[in-house]
């Protein structure tokens, strides 16, 4: 048996969404890719489809067993070219988990730019503000704003992540000011509900101290780009990264508040399992992104600026 035939003809098979398909891309019989299916859940001891006479869906094994074999072909592929006359060449498939906004904003263009210099990495990007299982759901890395306190995953740094609280023009000659924050309590607050205690701001004075502010949220969501368009609108006093509200405050759509305290800062990293084989195209695009978003991030120009005035 020949496991890489067997996994080849496997991909092809969940690629093309069938056995005739398959074959048809690879230029052989049916019968022998319904053979090295056969033989492949022979030697795995498991059913990798669930067959009925008009479809072929994979069952639990199966799917994790195509997102597997898909990096597993990959890195072979990538391994003939570091050796070929193709030498330097990026070559293979990235799966990879982005935070919505962040990834929206600021990674997608930096990964446009990556593809103009290696364009046959072919990427599988997933926008989504959950924390995914990288192993169980296939991913070659995430990249994730938090504090990262799993020791399980290895982290490489990117960009620190800071936030402030601003509001519109508009709101704040409505609604007035605020100049100390127990004052936010008599204000309309937009909050991001995807964090614990939203009904709490938490800020630093300048000695460093935790204040923890209390706050009744007038509107909540689970997407910055939603509550900072709402700040912009009137609708009230938000506290954002300042990667979401840069160019909001750059134009004078909003207008920062309690600039003097500060706000827990969180890291923006690439991340990927310790067990996970750190392939080149891999390590590349993460050097590509450190050098990309070193030294003080442009979205924290707003920030500076405010400060210094």
């Amino acid at each position: 048996m020949d496991r890489f035939e067997n996994m080849h003809a496997f991909v092809r098979v969940v690629e093309a969404g069938s056995i005739s398909a398959a074959a048809d891309r690879i230029g052989v019989a049916k019968s022998v890719i319904s053979r090295r299916l056969k033989e492949l859940e022979e030697h795995l001891g498991v059913e990798l489809f669930h067959r009925t006479t008009r479809q072929m869906n994979l069952t639990d094994s199966g799917r994790t067993f195509y997102q597997q074999s898909v990096r597993i072909l990959a890195d072979i592929l990538e391994a003939e070219h570091a050796t070929s006359q193709f030498h330097g060449a990026l070559r293979g498939s990235l799966k990879v988990a982005l935070p919505l906004s962040f990834g929206l904003m600021h990674l997608g263009p930096a990964i446009n730019a990556f593809l103009q210099a290696h364009p046959d990495i072919e990427f599988d990007l997933d926008f989504n503000d959950r924390q995914v299982d990288l192993l169980a759901e296939g991913f070659d890395l995430a990249i994730r704003i938090a504090s990262l306190p799993d020791s399980s995953l290895i982290a490489r740094r990117l960009a620190s992540i800071q936030a402030i609280m601003c509001a519109s023009p508009a709101y704040l000659e409505r609604m007035g000011k605020p100049r100390l924050p127990e004052e936010l309590i008599n204000h309309r607050c937009l909050v991001y509900n995807l964090i614990s205690n939203f009904d709490t701001w938490n800020l630093y004075d300048a000695d460093g101290q935790l204040i923890k502010t209390r706050i009744v949220p007038y509107l909540k969501a689970n997407n910055g780009e939603f509550l900072r368009d709402a700040a912009a609108a009137g609708m009230g006093i938000v506290l954002m990264p300042t990667f979401i509200v840069y160019k909001e405050i750059e134009s004078g759509q909003l207008i920062p508040l309690l600039t003097e305290y500060r706000y827990s800062q969180l890291e923006a990293y690439a991340i990927y399992p310790q067990t996970r084989h750190l392939s080149r195209r891999v390590r590349a695009f993460v050097d590509f992104l450190i050098k990309r978003f070193e030294g003080s991030p442009y979205w924290d120009l707003c920030l500076q600026n405010e400060r210094n005035a």
